[in-house]
């Protein structure tokens, strides 16, 4: 059985967990800033944690943390692969 993708955004993965990036829905300045950081398509991003009010939350991206608010993860795609049979648990 093969593997499936998951599609989501970046905002909704779980602490610990490891999705690859998409897509980057922001504007030119902004989507130049965060690709210099790493945001690039197919880079596989890890969530570190949250801070305690739940917002922002820090990303592992190509070994640097990277904070990020919700409003701003809210508009990065990404996926994750799924191994058959998962329910599909971020």
């Amino acid at each position: 059985m093969p593997l499936t993708r998951q599609s989501t955004v970046l905002s909704e993965l779980r602490v610990g967990s490891c999705a690859t990036l998409s897509a980057i829905d922001l504007p030119e300045e902004v989507r130049g800033q965060l690709m210099h950081l790493g945001f690039v398509p197919e880079t596989r991003v890890l969530a570190l944690r949250r801070a305690p009010a739940g917002d922002p939350t820090v990303y592992c991206v190509d070994g640097a943390e990277i904070a990020l608010r919700r409003e701003t993860a809210q508009h990065i795609s990404v996926h994750s692969v799924l191994a058959p049979g998962s329910q599909g648990e971020r």
